[in-house]
């Protein structure tokens, strides 16, 4: 793994590009550094949510917190990626797995002394049961993560999903060699691989634990011991939180909290699946850390 620390360690201002190795791969991050740090977080972002996103969030977190704040692109997806997703041979595995265990080492070896955080988003929480080296974790904050199938989403968001799995979706990841974000609707170019196994995890009941032992390592049940705190928007139609709450039970050794987000509870509009990490919804950042 490799380290670029020179200026990383310096007083808050602009967040510093930092690279991080995940196998053979570098990744793109962000570091949003804290004066006096209290903890380090890494932030793993959903699928197809470019770092960028979660900006104003890891901007927070540093400046008003305290606490840095790692961001970063997965493999061959926005500032990690070359431009030519039909070339890449990602897969959700080395997403979930290989690129979110890469850049929490990277963090680690950044801030040997500090208490090591999680957030994940979405998929950036899901797939934390078949990571491994959980020592230094000393919090984990999962936000709209769960077990899914496409049955559980709401109508009408329902039919869109049924038709982003098993209409256009795979019609056009087969003709061109990866799923054209733009023309799907989904907003962001994905490779092929991690299209079909996101996939196949959506339209089985048991989401991602059919790939255990194959396709995903075999989980450590017991491996995750930190306190850990699940985050559900009560207007979620991607991740409800029914399936969130599915996901708890992949962590049997966790100390843990639950928070619904319920939008006319917090006084906004709207939170959905995206809209907790919105600046726009600032007010409901200190809720979800605290």
């Amino acid at each position: 793994m490799t380290i670029h620390t020179r200026g990383l360690r310096g007083p808050t201002s602009v967040p510093r590009e930092v690279a991080i190795r995940s196998g053979h791969r570098s990744l793109s991050g962000c570091l949003h550094r804290a004066e006096s740090p209290i903890a380090a977080v890494v932030l793993n972002g959903a699928v197809g949510v470019p770092q960028g996103f979660y900006g104003d969030f890891a901007r927070w977190l540093a400046e008003e917190r305290g606490i840095a704040c790692l961001t970063y692109d997965y493999r061959d997806f926005g500032t990690s990626g070359s431009g030519r997703p039909r070339l890449s041979d990602a897969t959700m595995t080395d997403w979930g797995v290989v690129d979110q265990m890469a850049a929490r080492a990277f963090l680690e070896a950044l801030f040997p002394d500090l208490p090591i955080w999680i957030i994940g988003h979405s998929i950036g929480g899901a797939v934390l049961p078949f990571q491994s080296g959980f020592e230094r974790v000393a919090r984990a904050i999962v936000v709209g993560s769960g077990v899914v199938h496409v049955s559980d989403h709401p109508w009408p968001y329902q039919a869109l999903a049924r038709l982003f799995w098993q209409g256009h979706g795979p019609v056009m990841t087969r003709a061109l060699g990866f799923l054209p974000g733009r023309l799907s609707g989904f907003g962001a170019d994905l490779p092929a691989g991690v299209y079909w196994q996101w996939r196949r995890w959506c339209l089985s009941r048991g989401y991602h634990l059919n790939d255990a032992g194959g396709r995903l390592p075999v989980p450590d049940w017991r491996a995750f011991t930190a306190p850990m705190k699940f985050v559900a928007m009560a207007d979620d139609p991607v991740v409800p939180p029914a399936a969130v709450w599915r996901l708890m039970r992949h962590f049997p050794e966790a100390v843990k909290r639950q928070l619904v987000l319920h939008p006319d509870e917090v006084g906004v509009r709207k939170i959905g699946h995206m809209g907790v990490f919105h600046r726009a919804n600032a007010e409901l950042w200190p809720l979800m850390i605290a």
